[in-house]
């Protein structure tokens, strides 16, 4: 197979292929090539893809660097759905259709820009979460298999025998006794990271929007339930060591976890390049020392957009704690129960969609025309007429969002920030107006502020996600609260 000498595509955390030895490693391998003989990937998968095989020494596999790309917008949403699974059980033909090109122009686009098509970086990506489920775990081959997206055992034992040169049984044979994790009861998994964490504040984020029964947040832990095709479980979510939190999963079956964990990185932001991002705002007078003083913070995203778009109709104009006592109630009276949780603080799901747009909502304390936003929010997103993706282009989904009923432009960027568009800035939240008021000893208006983050594209919600936390000392007087006015 050709090995390309250049690759088009940038990542500050790529990996480096060595031509004598047919090799790649991560940053920080002990190995030491002549820089002649090296080659730069962005992504362990364009590696793969051009025929290397991954260190034994540093072990690449159990990294898993963010992707920060110069290529188009396109191939850009074409890779955030490959990572979040798209084609695990799809064909390259259904990617292009969801991007609206042909499947052709896509392979294309993605040769060129990243070095390798669609399907092998779904193909890494796959490889790789079942390598590190064969070092870490004692499930089955079988259960590794499904729990990776593999369609069956012969795919699986294919694409190890292609990846790592050698077969799932033997691999499992070579395992580390340290990379063995063992949990008091469910599945331990490592959840690796690049750069820092700032897991206090994160959690704290979360702790003051756990909503009850169904998330919770206690020495250091957070947790939650969840659904998996109809039935319950639970995650846990702790931090490991200094490049990677734990996750402990309580489900009724391991068949597409894989997707579970994506979702799980997502609400922590652990694939946001964050290295990327302090690049363009260490500069601003603004932003830089806040940078300077927590690297590690992280734009909080959501496990799922439909529960945060409920909470985020639910908190117009309120505090953040009395949204979250109206969500109570509506958990409380249409959330599924789940016994024998109430150790773990938790005891409901959060409703379904179809849940909640037949659902009498008076007596909860929402407004009327809060209660007709959400029902409507509910319905277009039960029938399928509104989709709250990450993949949507950050313009049309706010432009979706503020064409409905109760939804303004600060309801839509926030929940586009939370749903994972790095670059959603709600210029009207109180909470950023008077933490930048606070840094600059004046006021400002929501017309100066979003004039001011202009010069933050294309991070603005790592820069809001700083000015939040630099104004979290009052935030209940700054109520982090909407200006999209509810007729």
């Amino acid at each position: 197979m050709s090995r390309p000498d250049v690759v088009h595509h940038r990542s500050v955390n790529g990996f480096s292929a060595v031509v004598t030895t047919g090799i790649y490693c991560r940053p920080g391998c002990a190995a030491r090539p002549h820089p002649d003989h090296v080659r730069p990937f962005a992504l362990a998968a364009a590696a793969e893809a051009a025929g290397y095989r991954a260190c034994l020494r540093c072990r690449p596999y159990r990294a898993d660097p963010p992707i920060s790309l110069e290529g188009p917008e396109l191939v850009c949403r074409a890779v955030q759905l490959v990572v979040d699974g798209l084609l695990d059980d799809q064909r390259e033909d259904a990617l292009g259709d969801r991007l609206g090109v042909s499947a052709r122009h896509l392979r294309r686009l993605f040769v060129t820009h990243l070095g390798l098509t669609p399907d092998q970086l779904a193909r890494s990506r796959r490889a790789h979460f079942a390598r590190r489920l064969i070092d870490d775990t004692d499930l089955g081959l079988a259960e590794i298999a499904f729990a990776s997206g593999f369609g069956s055992i012969r795919q699986f034992n294919r694409v190890c025998r292609d990846v790592f040169s050698a077969t799932p049984r033997e691999l499992r044979a070579r395992r580390r006794s340290t990379d063995r994790l063992v949990a008091d009861g469910g599945l331990a998994l490592r959840l690796p990271f690049s750069g820092a964490i700032e897991w206090e504040a994160v959690l704290g984020y979360l702790a003051r929007r756990a909503i009850g029964g169904v998330e919770h947040v206690t020495e250091g832990t957070y947790r939650r339930t969840v659904v998996v095709d109809g039935d319950p479980g639970v995650l846990e979510v702790s931090r490991g060591g200094d490049d990677h939190l734990v996750l402990v999963a309580h489900l009724p079956y391991w068949e597409g976890l894989i997707h579970l964990v994506q979702r799980v990185r997502r609400t922590f932001g652990l694939d946001v390049d964050l290295d990327a991002a302090h690049r363009r705002l260490a500069a601003s007078p603004v932003l830089g020392p806040l940078v300077a003083g927590a690297p590690g913070l992280r734009p909080p995203g959501a496990w799922d957009p439909f529960e945060t778009a409920v909470r985020t109709i639910c908190g117009q104009r309120i505090s953040v704690a009395a949204a979250g006592n109206i969500v109570g109630r509506i958990v409380e009276r249409y959330g599924g129960f789940v016994p024998g949780l109430r150790p773990m603080g938790l005891d409901r799901t959060f409703p379904t969609p179809e849940t909640l747009a037949d659902a009498d909502l008076s007596g909860l304390g929402l407004t009327s025309a809060r209660a007709r936003a959400l029902r409507s929010l509910a319905e277009d997103v039960a029938d399928g007429s509104l989709a709250l993706e990450r993949t949507t282009p950050l313009e049309r989904f706010v432009r979706t969002l503020t064409a409905r009923p109760g939804l303004g432009p600060w309801s839509a960027h926030y929940l586009a920030l939370r749903v994972g568009h790095l670059d959603a800035f709600p210029a009207a939240d109180l909470g950023l107006r008077r933490a930048l008021e606070s840094i600059e000893s004046r006021p400002v208006s929501p017309r100066e502020l979003e004039s001011m983050a202009e010069a933050w594209r294309p991070w603005r919600a790592v820069a809001a996600t700083h000015l939040w936390f630099a104004g979290a000392g009052h935030e209940d007087r700054s109520r982090l609260a909407s200006a999209d006015p509810l007729s």
